[in-house]
């Protein structure tokens, strides 16, 4: 099969594709013949070393955190799917490529109605932000949600998510344009981070009561700032750490205000929890995919080829929405 392997680490120009065996089938997995899979930050820091995958470790380093796709075989204890299938799923690697085998239990029947470009852009994006809302921050109606990137994809994905939940949502975002699309995703207000100050914004929205929750892509550079903007008992569930890892807050604030960091990945966590989340977002979601009130947002699709090309567009921060790879097979 045609792959994207790291055989070294460096900028998109390592992003090349090799023939290389299909994966093997476990008893418990399914092998996919990928259609299309999303393109991701986490992909951008795989690609420079910075984000390896979890053990064991496969023979192949391939990224690629989501798909859609067909079945193309189901091993000896699957009952859940047949061959011929479509499906999307959550996979810890391997999704650049036009094969991947994962665990039956962390993939689902693709929605009627959708393409597998809109699927492939669902997986990671949406489970990560129905993750952050619901188990980590445990949000409720009318509870008020600040959520930073809200026009990248995991950001859209939330967005849309806290409007159906009842919430009231806040987001920042880089642009004019970005900011009249994350509205049209369901936002309240979108604090353009060039121009406006988001605490000050936030403070102003919220008639200074601050916010149940921030949902955060940046780290370092926004931490303290994201506890200031909390009403007392809220929380920060740490997604990214675009700015950087390591960061200072005021542990008097912290004390104070019985305030709450969180952090969440997927990748890492054991399979068990991973099929514990995606059958719980499944059971929570199906219905409004279905009926078209969640969307994956997709800015481009390129060939399978061009992923460098994917990931120098996405290191400029100007998609809006998830961008797709898709992968032609005769």
């Amino acid at each position: 099969m045609k792959a994207i392997v790291l055989k070294e680490f460096g900028g998109p120009e390592v992003l090349r594709v090799e023939d290389i065996p299909l994966p093997e089938c476990g008893p418990d997995d399914i092998l996919i013949r990928i259609r299309a899979t999303g393109v991701n930050r986490a992909d951008l820091l795989e690609r420079q070393g910075l984000y390896p995958p979890p053990d064991p470790q496969p023979r192949y380093q391939i990224p690629g955190l989501e798909c859609a796709g067909v079945v193309e075989k189901v091993g000896q204890r699957v009952t859940r799917f047949h061959p011929g299938d479509r499906v999307m799923a959550l996979v810890s690697g391997g999704a650049y490529a036009e094969y991947v085998s994962c665990p039956a239990d962390n993939a689902w029947i693709i929605p009627e109605g959708l393409s597998d470009v809109q699927a492939a852009g669902i997986p990671e994006a949406f489970v990560t932000a129905y993750d952050a809302l619901v188990d980590k921050a445990g949000l409720k109606v009318g509870q008020r949600v600040l959520i930073h990137s809200g026009a990248g994809g995991v950001g859209s994905a939330a967005i849309q998510l806290a409007r159906q939940m009842g919430l009231h949502i806040a987001t920042t975002v880089g642009s004019a344009e970005k900011a009249e699309h994350t509205k049209n995703f369901g936002a309240e207000i979108a604090v353009n981070y060039h121009e406006q100050d988001f605490v000050e914004e936030v403070r102003k929205w919220s008639g200074a009561q601050g916010v149940d929750a921030v949902l955060d892509f940046v780290g370092q550079n926004y931490l303290q700032r994201n506890l200031s903007v909390l009403r007392t008992g809220g929380v920060v569930v740490v997604i990214g750490t675009l700015s950087g890892a390591k960061g200072q807050i005021d542990l008097g604030e912290l004390l104070k205000k019985r305030l709450i960091v969180r952090g969440t990945a997927l990748r890492s966590r054991p399979s068990y929890d991973k099929m514990h989340l995606v059958q719980e977002f499944q059971e929570a979601t199906g219905a409004l995919f279905e009926t078209g009130r969640l969307r994956a947002v997709i800015d481009r699709t390129l060939p399978l080829d061009q992923a460098p090309e994917a990931h120098r567009y996405m290191a400029t921060n100007k998609n809006i929405g998830k961008i797709i790879l898709s992968v032609s097979q005769g």
